[in-house]
This record gives structure tokens, C-alpha cells and sequence, in this order.
């Protein structure tokens, strides 16, 4: 049996100013000034500067320095963080959204937490904003965006009305000062790709392994401590690893590919992925699927409906568990509950 919660609270003071039209339709609209898929493109490798304003600009869109320490302190909730990336993964891999519409998904929802506090660190505020954070990044980057009841699939444990989706991601524009437009690894993936293989063979390679180490190990808080370009650098490195040819590159080398880039860090970053990526071979295949996996299981979707319309009952009576919020959503109030 769902339980409906109606629960009346105003949202005109909190969203009175973020109701412009022509910026909310631009926004809204999927369109942005470059396409992601021309910062990972092999036919020219992005201009050095371009990169230097890249590594300049990535600190505006990373949580604070003290964003990891809440973790470790407990005052924010690791297990929770980690359970709404997977949902965002799930989803990700069940529309085959692309790489960087999950990496966005996630670092919205870090730098909002960062930001706000939620009036509770895990349980269904979490999931609203995880949900309102893919929204947005399906929006940014992808050609076809589901509904928003579409997108609350692969097991969502709340489902929420549009509108009240749609209020969160206004009040995630507004804690994000409507940037959505992010620096994140993606940005350095063609460059540092062309520094390490200048003849450009092992090009897709390279950007094709690095976004699979980043996109499994992405719950792993511990990635919270380094920016962006530190991030892509060892994961480049960490690709490498698998070509013999580019095998014996010396990580410490890095730094020279840019101004900026920290070569402390770069070294921590590429040993903590070395060592998950070494733990994640020793397990069982990674719940990420691969492309080709996900593009099969797609297809076989409708072959299997018959098989899956006999468990139909089954499913329909767990999803009836599921608990629907009507109208429910949270603001800041003059009471101080969200300090």
C-alpha cells in the first residue's frame, strides 16, 4: 500500500527570483556553448592555454577542501552518498546516458551537500536531490531526456511528483549559482591522452579505460580529496598500465604536461585508483556494464516481455511498497531547520 504524504509548505520566497523565464528556459533546455564530446575528440588535441584555464577554473566546481573530513567525521553520511551514486549509475547504465551525464549527476549532489544541509543525511531528502541532480545533468548533456517520472526507475525507493522534482532542481540551480556547466576529468581526458600517446594510436583506448576506472571507482569518497585535472591525470596513467607500450611511463612525469598540474597529488590519486583498480579485478564483474552489454540488454528487453510479464504481480506488489511523496518538499524556513 503506498502512503501518500501531503505536506503544504510555500516555496515562493525561496524560488520568487529563480523564475525567470528566458534563463530557466535556457538552462532547461539541454543546450549548452560547447558540446562534451569535442573536449574528447582524437582529430586535434585541445590548446595547452585552453587546458590552463581548465586547471585555473576546476576549483570552482569541486566541493570545499573540507568536504571529505564531514565523511570522515561522520557529520555527513558516507553509506548515503554511496547508495545515490549507485541509484545514479543504475539509471545510467539502464538509458545508457553518457559517462559525463553521471559524473555531473554526482558532482552537483557533492558540491550541493557541500553547500546545504539537508534535514536528514540519508533517506528521502538524499534521493529527491539525487534525482533532481541527474534531471539536471540528463538535461545538460543528453539528446533525449525521459520524464521525470520515467527517470525514477531500477529501484527507487521514493517516487516523487514532477513539480516537486522540478522545485528541487530549482533550489539546486540556486545553491550551484547556476553553474552546470563543470570542469571535471572529461576536460583534460583528450590532452593528457595526447601527451602520454603523441602519435594518437591507442588514442580511444586510453579515454575509453579511463572513463570506466572513474566512473567505478566515483562512490569512493576518497576521490573527494583531489580536483579534476589530478583525477584524469592518474586515470590516464592507470590506462596506460594496460598497453605495453606506454606501461613504462613514469607516473612522476605528469606534471610536465601542463602548468598547474601537482605532481603530489597526481602520485596520491593514481595509487589510491591503482590499488581499487587491482581490488575491483580480484572481484566479481563491476555492476557497471559495458557498452556493448548494456546496448544487448536493451534490446533484449522487449524480446524478454513475455518472461517478465509472468513476474508482473510480483513486481507490482513491491513497487505498491514503494512510498510516494506528494508535494513534499524541503525549504529553508525562518525555524532554522536546515541549519
Amino acid at each position: 500500500m503506498k502512503t501518500n504524504i501531503d505536506m503544504s509548505v510555500s516555496c515562493s520566497d525561496c524560488f520568487a527570483d529563480l523564475l525567470c523565464g528566458e534563463v530557466s528556459d535556457d538552462v532547461f533546455s539541454g543546450e549548452s556553448p560547447a558540446s562534451s564530446s569535442e573536449l574528447d575528440s582524437p582529430s586535434s588535441c585541445i590548446e595547452e592555454s585552453s587546458i590552463a584555464g581548465f586547471i585555473e577554473d576546476e576549483r570552482n566546481f569541486v566541493p570545499g577542501f573540507d568536504y571529505l573530513a564531514r565523511f570522515q567525521s561522520q557529520s555527513l553520511d558516507a553509506s548515503a552518498r554511496e547508495e545515490s551514486v549507485t541509484w545514479i549509475l543504475k539509471i545510467k547504465a539502464y538509458y545508457n546516458f553518457l559517462p559525463l551525464t553521471a559524473y555531473l549527476s554526482v558532482n552537483y549532489l557533492d558540491r550541493f551537500l557541500y553547500s546545504r544541509r539537508l534535514p536528514k543525511t540519508s533517506g528521502w531528502p538524499l534521493h529527491l536531490l539525487s534525482v533532481a541532480c541527474l534531471s539536471l545533468a540528463a538535461k545538460m548533456e543528453e539528446p533525449f531526456v525521459p520524464s521525470l517520472l520515467d527517470l525514477q526507475v531500477e529501484g527507487a525507493k521514493y517516487i516523487f511528483e514532477p513539480k516537486t522534482i522540478r522545485r528541487m532542481e530549482l533550489l539546486v540551480l540556486s545553491v550551484l549559482d547556476w553553474r552546470l556547466r563543470s570542469v571535471t576529468p572529461f576536460s583534460f581526458f583528450g590532452f593528457f591522452a595526447c601527451k602520454l600517446d603523441p602519435t594518437g594510436t591507442f588514442f580511444g583506448f586510453l579515454v575509453s579505460r579511463a572513463t570506466d576506472i572513474i566512473l567505478t571507482n566515483i562512490k569512493e569518497a576518497s576521490f573527494l580529496e583531489y580536483r579534476p585535472s589530478s583525477i584524469a591525470a592518474a586515470a590516464i596513467l592507470c590506462a596506460a598500465n594496460d598497453i605495453p607500450n606506454l606501461s613504462l611511463f613514469n607516473p612522476e612525469h605528469a606534471e610536465s604536461w601542463c602548468d598547474g598540474l601537482s605532481k603530489e597529488k597526481i602520485l596520491s590519486c593514481y595509487q589510491l585508483m591503482q590499488e581499487l583498480v587491482l581490488d575491483n579485478a580480484r572481484m566479481k564483474p563491476p555492476k557497471i556494464l559495458p557498452q556493448l552489454r548494456v546496448t544487448i540488454r536493451a534490446r533484449m528487453r522487449s524480446s524478454d516481455s513475455s518472461s517478465s510479464s509472468s513476474s508482473s504481480s510480483s513486481s507490482s506488489s513491491s513497487s505498491y511498497k514503494r512510498r510516494k511523496l506528494n508535494n513534499f518538499f524541503w525549504v529553508d524556513d525562518d525555524k532554522g531547520n536546515s541549519k
